[in-house]
Parts: C-alpha cells; sequence; structure tokens
C-alpha cells in the first residue's frame, strides 16, 4: 500500500512531459518567472509518447504537402482555409523557437531544413494538383510553389522514385524548398531542460496522476498522483492544471467532472512505418513526399516516403500503416477505450461507430496488410523497392477525438481539440494531427481561455511580442511582414532560405 506524503501548493501543474506541456511551461515562466509549476509525467522519461521521434512523421507540417489539408469542393473548387491556417500556426511555432534559439535557452538541432513535396498519378490527380497550386498561390504563404508533370524535371526532384517509370505514365508533383523535419522529441527535451533550471519548477517522471478534483472550497485543484518508484502518493494543490497527457488525456478529464468534458470520446488509432535499412537508397533520397491518402483513411495515415533525421542520423520512412489496439498510448493498458466509456458520452461514440464503417473497414483492412502488400504500396512511391531493404517499425498511438456537433450527434473529429472550464482553471488537449507543429498557436489559445486577464495585461502583451514578433498580425495577407519573419526565423534556426522560382 502506499504511504503518503504532505500536500504541496502550486500556480501549475502539467500533465504529461510532452511536446504540449513542455511549450506551456515555457511561455508560463517566460510570462510569469515567479510562479510555481510541477510537471508529471507517468513514464520514466520525457517526451516518450507522442512526442518521440519514432512515434510521429516529423513534418513541420505546413501544409505544404499535405492534401488532405486542401479538399476539392464539389464544385471542384480546391479549398485552402485550414491549409493556411496550418502555414500560418506553423510560422509562430518558427517565431517561438527561434526566439528560444536566439536567447540561448534551447538549441536549434531539433530542427532541418527538407523540401516538402506532393505527388499523384494519373490525369485526374494531376489536374486537381495543378488547381491547388494556382489556389494556394494566391497567398504570399505559398509563394515559390514549384509543379510540374515532366519526367526530367521531378527525376531531379526524386530520383529515387522515378527509376523504372515509363514516359507514358502521368504522374505529376509539387516542390516547396522551405519545408522542414522536426524532430519533436529533442525539441521537448531542449525545453525541459530549460524548464528544470528555474527556480520554482520541479520535474518528475515515473509519476501516475491517479485522480483530479476540486478542492472543497473550490479555490484549487487537487491532483493525486503516485510516485511508481517509491510507491509514495501525494496530493498536489494547484490553481491551475493542464492534462497534456496525448491519449491519456481524456481519462482524467474524465476524472475532473467539469461539465464541458460530458460527451467526449476517443477512438484509437495505432501507427507502422516501413524503415529503410539500406544506406545507399537513404542517402539517394532527401526530401518529405506525400501522396493521397485512401478513401475512409484518417488523416494520420496519408503514405509519404520521409526523409527524416533523428539523433543525428539520416532516416527513410514509409507510411504510415494504420491499425486498431484499444490502447489509448502506445505504453498504454488494453482497457483504456472501455474504460472511457460513460453513460455522457456513450451514445456519441456508438452513433460514431455507426457512421463510420467505411473507417472501420479501412482499419481491419490495414490490420490483415501481409508484409507484401505493404511493399507493393511502397513500391507505388518507390517502383523498385525490395522486401529485404526494409523492416517494420511501430509509430504511435493516436485517440481521434469523439463529440457531439450542436445537433448533440456524435462526430468524429480528425483535428486538436483544446478543452477547458468555465472559470479556466483546468484545460485538456485532445486529439492528433497536425498537433505538435501547432502546439505554439495552441497553447496561445489556451492562454486567451484560462488566462483572460493576465493575457491584456501590458507585461504579458509585451512579452508576446517578444517571444512571436508577429503576434496579432496576419501572416497570410502581409507578404512584406512574411518575408521579413521568415529571413529572421531562417537565420536563426538555420534553415534554408525560400528561394525557388514557380515554375
Amino acid at each position: 500500500m502506499s504511504r503518503k506524503q504532505e500536500e504541496q501548493t502550486v500556480d501549475a501543474v502539467l500533465i504529461g512531459a510532452g511536446i504540449m506541456s513542455a511549450t506551456l511551461g515555457v511561455f508560463l515562466k517566460q510570462l510569469q518567472p515567479d510562479w510555481t509549476i510541477e510537471v508529471l509525467e507517468r513514464l520514466d522519461e520525457v517526451a516518450a509518447e507522442s512526442s518521440a521521434a519514432w512515434n510521429n512523421a516529423g513534418t513541420g507540417h505546413s501544409a505544404l504537402c499535405e492534401l488532405n489539408y486542401t479538399p476539392e469542393k464539389e464544385d471542384g473548387t480546391v479549398d485552402c482555409t485550414k491549409a493556411y491556417k496550418i502555414n500560418e500556426q506553423f510560422e509562430t511555432s518558427k517565431q517561438f523557437w527561434a526566439y528560444l534559439v536566439e536567447n540561448g535557452l534551447i538549441k536549434s538541432d531539433f530542427i532541418q531544413s527538407v523540401p516538402h513535396m506532393s505527388f499523384v498519378r494519373g490525369e485526374k490527380d494531376a489536374a486537381f494538383l495543378k488547381k491547388r497550386v494556382a489556389t494556394l498561390t494566391q497567398s504570399p504563404l505559398f509563394e515559390g510553389m514549384q509543379y510540374s508533370d515532366d519526367h526530367d524535371t521531378l527525376r531531379s526532384w526524386f530520383p529515387l522514385m522515378m527509376e523504372h517509370r515509363g514516359p507514358e505514365e502521368k504522374v505529376a508533383a509539387t516542390k516547396m524548398d522551405i519545408g522542414t523535419d522536426v524532430n519533436f522529441g529533442a525539441l521537448t527535451w531542449s525545453m525541459i531542460r530549460y524548464l528544470f533550471r528555474q527556480p520554482g519548477v520541479g520535474i518528475h517522471v515515473a509519476h501516475e496522476v491517479k485522480d483530479v478534483e476540486r478542492s472543497e472550497d473550490g479555490q484549487y485543484w487537487e491532483i493525486k498522483v503516485r510516485n511508481m518508484t517509491t510507491d509514495q502518493s501525494r496530493t498536489i494543490r494547484s490553481r491551475f492544471v493542464f492534462i497534456g497527457a496525448g491519449g491519456g488525456a481524456l481519462h482524467l478529464l474524465e476524472k475532473s467532472g467539469i461539465p464541458e468534458a460530458k460527451g467526449y470520446g476517443g477512438f484509437p488509432v495505432s501507427g507502422q512505418w516501413l524503415r529503410c535499412i539500406n544506406p545507399d537508397i537513404i542517402e539517394r533520397h532527401h526530401a518529405k513526399v506525400y501522396g493521397k491518402a485512401a478513401v475512409g483513411a484518417p488523416p494520420m495515415s496519408v503514405p509519404h516516403l520521409d526523409s527524416r533525421m533523428i539523433n543525428g542520423k539520416k532516416e527513410l520512412l514509409f507510411g504510415p500503416f494504420a491499425g486498431f489496439s484499444t490502447k489509448f498510448l502506445k505504453n498504454g493498458s488494453y482497457m483504456d477505450l472501455p474504460t472511457s466509456i460513460k453513460l455522457n458520452n456513450i451514445v456519441p461514440m456508438i452513433q460514431v461507430g455507426l457512421h463510420n464503417m467505411q473507417l472501420t473497414k479501412y482499419l481491419i483492412q490495414q490490420v490483415r496488410l501481409s508484409p507484401e502488400e505493404k511493399l507493393e504500396a511502397l513500391q507505388e512511391f518507390y517502383p523498385d523497392a525490395k522486401l529485404d531493404d526494409w523492416e517494420l517499425a511501430i509509430a504511435g498511438q493516436r485517440v481521434q477525438v469523439i463529440k457531439k456537433d450542436k445537433n448533440g450527434d456524435g462526430i468524429l473529429e480528425f483535428g486538436t481539440e483544446l478543452v477547458h472550464a468555465a472559470d479556466g482553471s483546468i484545460a485538456a488537449l485532445l486529439g492528433a494531427s497536425p498537433g505538435a507543429s501547432t502546439s505554439v498557436s495552441v497553447m496561445l489559445d489556451l492562454l486567451k481561455a484560462c488566462f483572460a486577464e493576465e493575457m491584456q495585461t501590458p507585461a504579458w502583451q509585451s512579452k508576446l511580442q517578444q517571444m512571436i514578433p508577429a503576434y496579432g498580425q496576419h501572416l497570410a495577407t502581409d507578404g512584406g511582414l512574411l518575408d521579413k519573419t521568415r529571413a529572421w526565423t531562417s537565420s536563426v534556426l538555420q534553415l534554408k532560405p525560400s528561394i525557388a522560382e514557380p515554375v
């Protein structure tokens, strides 16, 4: 039986030591240096779940290559609304990271320049891709995007993918040189190290949160936590709680009992990669090349041939292949899904199950794929691929959000959802893609929702402007400001500037 320790009172508790908690922790410590913060992580190291390099795509998601952010509408036009928003959010992330690097708070080795490309086959998809470029480039955010269906040009962009493709095969691609590869695990570690050095901040691994409930006087949240190494239990009283525990966030949100959490559920999706083990092949591909998702596929399953830098070593991945597990975390329990079902969310969860049979069918097909069938999917990108050059690697676990729409019906959301109490004293982050890439914007939204009064003070406004020079302005419509901002972040983060001219 666990032993109890005395209570501790702090300003903020951050549950989960991934990219979101790290980002929020740095924000809070920069904005309010005198606040006390406790970071609690269930595993024995930080950034070991969704933020870990092997558990996510590592793409600086900015809609430069992800076709699912630019759907084609029924009238044939391309909707770029989400692409513009995500690209601008990634520019916000780069500003925040550049500020931290420029001030010596973190290192810049977590981010690398790598071209972002979209790749399609067939006349119909080529026409869509060309139309996508024409629409996207109406904003300065996507100025310089190149389109080509010329085999020689494409061979210069991704030679590995063009080997033994006959001239009769219709293929097309777009290219943006300002794309990035981000090791979110390394970035998280760097920010956590900064926080660890700050007075009033405690970082605790192997600490499992067992309960989150209001104090009797309603002034605090009481977080019951167990030290998994010593089996000691203690209670932390905090004015504010952030639940950034990835797939584990839903269970803790339900424990809080806030009315805003009612009706939320989760649908878990697992993932696998094909990882190249042939160094010669790895060296011949330097791009993140995204294709079109299969019908019914979740966004995290958009196929891509992906050049990565992980722990200083160049890697090449293909996938991900989706799967199903009742776990909400890679290191979770098979009881995660069953125990998340409550009276207040069982109806929307059943409705989602009934209305998304296509997704269920897709996941079943993915689970049943043989190694040879996975190779066939890879060969659509890299025709000469051989099974001996690749091995299977397990990716992370994602939990897609299930919630009620305005009519009270259950719907499946593929984005990121911020849920918070009306008084702003507790917030949780649910969902997945684009996730880490937009972590800075997501945490700014949290600050606005949960620290509304502080956000209006001159001190916080001035500091935010210092950390994010374009804060409150719109880069999507201000080309001059965008150029200035990108020039600064590219210089500080040692990224390749945009110099390409459209074809």
